[in-house]
C-alpha cells in the first residue's frame, strides 16, 4: 500500500495489523513527492521491484484535496489495469474515513468542517492516532456509514465532499483474514 498521508494512514493501516492474523497490510515508505503521481510512482517502483503472490493486492491511497481531477484519473487508470490493483480515496481528505468510525458524516462539506467533527470525538487529534483504540466493531460501523454514504456507488472516486472509498480497502483486508 502506498500512502499520500505520512501520518495518519500508516497509523491506522498498522493497526488493523493488530487486527487481522493471517493479512499483513505492508506501507510502502514514499520517496517521491506527496503528490497523487509521487504516490502511484512509489507503488509502481515496488512491484516492477517484486513479486506480488497470489492473493497480494497493490492499493493506493490518497485524499481529494486540492488535487484536479486529472490528477487523480491517472491514479484510477492504473487501478483498473488488474484486478489486483485499487484506489482508495477520502473527500475531502483520510480524516473523514475516520469519522465515520464515530457518526454518520453528512454535512461535511469541506476539510476543516471534517476536522471539527473529528475533534468532537478525539478532541486531542492531531493527526497521529496516540493510544486511539480502533475496534473492529468501530471499523464494521465505518465500514456500514460509508457504504449508506456511497449509495449509489461512485464509478471511478468519491467526487463530492463527504465521501469515501477506503471501506472497500478495509473490507478486502478483513475479508482475507478470514
Amino acid at each position: 500500500m502506498a500512502t499520500e498521508g505520512s501520518v495518519t494512514e500508516p497509523a491506522y493501516f498498522n493497526r488493523l495489523n493488530n487486527i487481522t492474523t493471517s493479512v499483513e497490510v505492508r506501507l510502502l515508505k514514499r520517496k517521491e513527492a506527496k503528490v497523487p503521481t509521487g504516490v502511484l510512482k512509489t507503488i509502481k517502483n515496488y512491484i516492477a521491484a517484486s513479486d506480488m503472490r497470489k492473493g497480494d493486492e497493490a492499493w493506493l491511497v490518497i485524499d481529494k484535496d486540492q488535487w484536479k481531477d486529472e490528477q487523480i484519473a491517472e491514479l484510477h487508470r492504473w487501478s483498473q489495469e488488474d484486478p489486483k490493483y485499487g484506489l482508495a480515496l477520502s473527500n475531502p481528505k483520510f480524516e473523514y474515513w475516520l469519522l465515520l468510525h464515530f457518526d454518520d458524516g453528512s454535512d461535511v462539506t469541506s476539510a476543516r468542517i471534517c476536522d471539527d467533527r473529528l475533534r468532537h470525538h478525539l478532541p486531542h487529534y492531531d493527526k497521529s492516532l496516540g493510544v486511539l483504540k480502533i475496534t473492529t466493531d468501530m471499523i464494521n460501523s465505518a465500514i456500514q456509514r460509508a457504504k449508506r454514504r456511497n449509495d449509489p456507488p461512485c464509478i471511478d472516486w468519491p467526487r463530492t465532499c463527504g465521501s469515501t472509498t477506503v471501506h472497500i480497502l478495509v473490507e478486502h483486508i478483513l475479508s482475507a483474514d478470514k
